[in-house]
């Protein structure tokens, strides 16, 4: 992969050095990437299988792409953090909808956050994307978001959502198209290379153990 952005070989594990080896061709590639079928599964097990793949986002200023460390499943069932738990409502219409879009929503009036939308239609269950490891598009990301450290970029969901230039009119957008994909990991995430905690920043359903993280990555959020 050729990027002209700095090499940050030292903060990367094994399997984000192997990403970089690929060719451009081979990681930001649509027709390698999860298609509609692999949302719409149980949630804990599109959350799984998110962690370690590559988010690519295609725009006219530029192409982002980030390996994803850390994410929370919200559960269509028993988890009252989910905010569609107490049913359908206009903000949270995407969420009902089949796994393989997006549900964006602001927090503190300002800022967003990213959901991929899972299980099928009627059943309203998201992944939070809340971490990431910069790929391809530093520059771009830091025009958003300032001069920060490499592995701050996309610390934090907020932080992720303004690096990728996510908006609330991404609502319901497909991450099954040419322009917005996510490609697998080159080989299966090893068990032991990963925790599950309790979800940050939330006041119900605290003791779940449904945040994902791949515990090596600089870039996670604690």
């Amino acid at each position: 992969m050729t990027d002209s952005q700095p090499c940050h070989w030292a903060m990367w594990d094994e399997q984000t050095k192997a990403i970089r080896r690929m060719s451009t061709a081979e990681v930001f590639a649509p027709e390698r990437a999860y298609g509609w079928e692999f949302y719409q599964r149980p949630t804990v097990e599109v959350a799984w299988g998110l962690l370690g793949a590559v988010l690519v986002k295609r725009e006219p200023e530029g192409l982002c792409a980030a390996r994803l460390v850390e994410l929370e499943a919200y559960l269509p069932d028993g988890d009252a953090a989910n905010h569609a738990a107490r049913g359908w409502s206009e903000r949270t219409a995407p969420m009902f909808a089949a796994g393989g879009i997006l549900y964006v929503y602001a927090i503190y009036g300002r800022h967003r956050c990213v959901n991929v939308v899972t299980e099928p239609e009627g059943r309203p269950g998201a992944v939070l994307l809340r971490a990431a490891e910069v790929l391809h598009g530093e520059e771009l990301m830091r025009r958003r978001r300032g001069e920060v450290q490499w592995e701050a970029l996309c610390r934090g969901p907020a932080n992720l959502a303004r690096a990728f230039g996510f908006e609330l009119s991404d609502n319901f957008r497909s991450v099954c198209s040419a322009e917005l994909f996510i490609v697998p990991p080159p080989e299966p995430i090893a068990p032991e290379a990963v925790r599950r905690t309790p979800r940050i920043g939330i006041s119900r359903a605290r003791e779940l153990p449904l945040r994902f993280v791949l515990w090596q990555s600089r870039c996670r959020s604690r």
